[in-house]
C-alpha cells in the first residue's frame, strides 16, 4: 500500500508519498479502506518530531481520524462485515491507503454524512463531549467556556452544549471567525479585543461558568480561566497551543475548590478508545441521525495534498476541519 511518510522530522516537505507494508491483520481486525482523513494539530507535531506517536500506532505515518470502507474482517470479528462504512479515531496511520483496526474501535458512519464528511467527526466531536461532559461535569442549563471556539473541537462543543441543553461562552483571536461559527450555537463571543474575559463571564453567567473546555494552554490563560470559573468550577486542559508553562494561584484554586483536569485522546489504551466509541454510537449517533450534530469542514483536499494540507493548518485561517479526501 502508499502512505504519507514523515521521513525525517521537519517541514511539510518531509512529507512523502511512499510504498510501505501493509499491517497484519489479527483474528479481532477489520481491513479499512481509507477513503478520507481529518487532520489535527497533533498531525503538524508529529511531523516536526514534537509529538511522538503512542505504543502500537505508525510511527511515522501521521493521521489520528479516518473514514472509510471494511474490505476484509478477521476470523472472530462479530459486528462488522465487508461493506460497512465506518470511521474511528487512532494512534496514528491514517494518511495511508488502508488501517487495520479492532472492530470495536470501529464507529458506523451515519446515514446522513458522506464519507469526506465523517473524516471530520471523531476527534472533533469526541474530544469535546469526553471534556465538557465526562471530564467537566455540565449539565442541561451549565455554562461552559469554550477557549478557541473556532477550531474543530470548538465547534464540536458549541453544538453538542446546544443539542444538551447548555450554554456556551466562545473565544478567538478572530471576531470575524467568532461570527462565523455563532449559528453552531454560540450563545456568547468574546474577541482579543473585546477586554477581559472574566468581565464577559460575570456579565452573562454571574457567578462565572460551570466548565472551561481549554484548547489554548499557558502564558497566562490558566490564571484567566481560573477567574472565570464559578466555585467548585472545572477546568479541562485539552490543548497547549499558547504554550506550556504557566503559574497558578493555589489560594484561588482553594479558595474556590476548583478542579484542573486534562486529557488526551492519542494515548488511550485500546479498552478506554473501544468504550469512547461505544459512547459515540449510543449518545451522539442519534444526534448525527436527527441532523443536530454535524461535522463543520473548511477545506477539503485531495489525498495527494497532505503538504498543502499540513500549510494551510499551519497558517491558521481555519474554522472548522481541514479533510484529505480519496474522493475529491
Amino acid at each position: 500500500m502508499k502512505a504519507w511518510i514523515i521521513t525525517q522530522p521537519g517541514t511539510p516537505d518531509v512529507l512523502e508519498w511512499q510504498d510501505t507494508p501493509a499491517p497484519e491483520m489479527g483474528p479481532t481486525d477489520v481491513r479499512v479502506r481509507v477513503r478520507a482523513a481529518g487532520l489535527n494539530r497533533a498531525d503538524l507535531l508529529q511531523r516536526q518530531g514534537l509529538y511522538p506517536a503512542p505504543a502500537g500506532a505508525a510511527r511515522d505515518i501521521p493521521g489520528l481520524e479516518y473514514a472509510g470502507v471494511i474490505d476484509e474482517v478477521g476470523s472472530n470479528v462479530q459486528s462488522r462485515q465487508p461493506g460497512d462504512r465506518v470511521m474511528g479515531l487512532i494512534g496514528g496511520g491514517a494518511y495511508a491507503e488502508q488501517l487495520v483496526i479492532n472492530e470495536r474501535e470501529t464507529i458506523p458512519v451515519p446515514d446522513a454524512l458522506g464519507l469526506t464528511e465523517a473524516a471530520a467527526v471523531p476527534e472533533a466531536f469526541l474530544t469535546a463531549y469526553r471534556a465538557m461532559f465526562l471530564e467537566g461535569g455540565l449539565q442541561p442549563g451549565g455554562w461552559c467556556l469554550v477557549r478557541a471556539a473556532t477550531s474543530g473541537i470548538g465547534i464540536a462543543g458549541l453544538q453538542l452544549a446546544r443539542a444538551l441543553g447548555a450554554r456556551t461562552i466562545g473565544t478567538s483571536r478572530s471576531a470575524a471567525r467568532l461570527e462565523q461559527v455563532r449559528h453552531w450555537g454560540l450563545d456568547v463571543a468574546h474577541g482579543e479585543d473585546d477586554g477581559p474575559i472574566v468581565d464577559t463571564v460575570r456579565q452573562h453567567t454571574g457567578e462565572g461558568v460551570h466548565v472551561v473546555m481549554d484548547l489554548v494552554g499557558g502564558n497566562g490563560h490558566l490564571r484567566e480561566n481560573m477567574d472565570c470559573l464559578r466555585p467548585e468550577g472545572t477546568q479541562v486542559v485539552v490543548g497547549l497551543m499558547a504554550g506550556r508553562e504557566d503559574t497558578i494561584n493555589m489560594g484561588l484554586l482553594l479558595f474556590k475548590r476548583l478542579t484542573l483536569r486534562a486529557m488526551t485522546m492519542r494515548s488511550l489504551p485500546l479498552e478506554r478508545r473501544i468504550q469512547l466509541a461505544q459512547l459515540f454510537q449510543e449518545r451522539l449517533g442519534p444526534f448525527f441521525a436527527e441532523g443536530r450534530l454535524k461535522p463543520v469542514v473548511d477545506t477539503v483536499l485531495p489525498f495527494g495534498q497532505a503538504r498543502e494540507a499540513h500549510e494551510r493548518m499551519q497558517a491558521g485561517g481555519h474554522a472548522g476541519k481541514i479533510v484529505l479526501s480519496a474522493e475529491s
